[in-house]
Parts: C-alpha cells; structure tokens; sequence
C-alpha cells in the first residue's frame, strides 16, 4: 500500500451497495477499502487484520445500533475516526451518534464525490457532517418566523420557546408586560389554543410540517 493512504472499512447490512463501495474506492488514490462487512460483530473479528484509520458505518444494523458499536470500535483504538452514515437525519439520533464519540455523520444516498469529500473532511479536518443535516442544525439556533404572525409576535414566539417569563420578555423587548400578553392572547387566538403549553405544541407541528415541505 501507499505511503499516506489511508485504510477505510464500511459496515453496511445492504449488499446491494457492497459493489457501488468497491467502485467508489477504486477511484480513490488516498484511500483504500480494506473491508466491507454486513454487521459490526463481523467487522470487529476482523479488525486486527484490517486496523483501520476510517470506518465508515450504517447507523441501523441488524446486529444492533451502529452508534452504540462506537464505543465497541474505541476500545480496539482510540485513535480511530468513525463516520456513521444513514437514510435518516432526525437531529436526535445526529446527536446521539455525536454523543457517542463519531467524527462525522453523512446522509444517504452517498455519491462517489460525497463520500470522497467527507473522507477528506475527516483526514484534513477530523469531522464531517452532511450539508442538509448542517442545515438543520443551524436552523435550530436562528430565530424562528412564522408568516402568519407580526414581526413582534415572532419575537415574542422565540422568546416563549426558550421558555422566557412575560417579565423577561417584556424586559428584553422594552416594553410593559401587559404589552407582552396582550401580544401572547393574539398568538393563542392564531393558533386557536387557549395556554403556553397548548402554544408550543402547535408551533412544534408547524415547524415539523415546514420541514416535510
């Protein structure tokens, strides 16, 4: 093998994608597909032999969680970079994944630029993570805005969401709190609901819905 290339194995349960790997890689010059394996139980018989510096693995196994093998795959080496890769892009199983030491979450379907670029990203950068799931995450810290309200209501909607008192939103916003509720029973009479709890379970399903769209 090459002097700096890197060994990369994947563990993904779909055969089917087993040949599109193997194409992948053989258009690669700085990596080397070394093993491909249906489950971690068969890619964890074989990682003396192999010792990789990447692997990239399905998150849903038929053996268990690809997530939960992480800590199974650091007790053979810290040092190794783990990627997980998955159809599904629900921020808690993202955040999971992370949670359990991975390097890099990507999304399916993987390309060969794709994965050769989150392959770059975890050899030059040490991370890696999909644009859409990006997205999504950053979404989650920018300030929410719902057409169907005013400006101020939409303040005034991310400050409840955080969970911030009539005080304290008045506080921030500089005005008078009996302005703040005035504002707050405009909002429950939008979403036709008639508390804060109600409120913020119907602004979760519009958010959810604007996702799907």
């Amino acid at each position: 093998m090459k002097p700096n290339v890197l060994k990369i194995i994947v563990i993904d349960n779909d055969i089917s994608l087993h040949e599109t790997y193997k194409y992948y890689f053989e258009t690669y010059e700085e990596y080397s597909l070394v093993g491909i394996y249906v489950s971690v139980k068969e890619a964890l018989m074989d990682y003396d032999n192999v010792l990789p510096d990447i692997i990239a693995s399905e998150v849903t196994m038929p053996d268990g969680c690809g997530i939960e093998a992480i800590r199974l795959f650091r007790k053979k080496d810290p040092e190794v970079k783990i990627v997980m890769i998955s159809g599904q892009n629900d921020f808690e199983i993202v955040k999971k994944a992370f949670k359990n030491m991975a390097n890099g979450y990507v999304s399916k379907p993987l390309g060969i630029k794709s994965l050769y670029h989150a392959l770059n990203a975890i050899k030059y950068e040490g991370a890696t993570i999909s644009n859409d799931i990006a997205k999504k995450i950053i979404a989650m810290f920018q300030p929410k805005s719902y057409a169907s309200f005013s400006e101020r209501e939409n303040q005034i909607i991310d400050y409840l969401c955080q969970g911030a008192t009539y005080r304290i939103i008045a506080d921030n916003l500089f005005v008078t709190p009996s302005t703040v509720n005035f504002h707050i029973q405009n909002i429950y009479l939008k979403l036709n609901v008639n508390s804060k709890s109600e409120a913020l379970s119907k602004l979760r399903e519009m958010e959810y819905s604007a996702h799907l769209i």
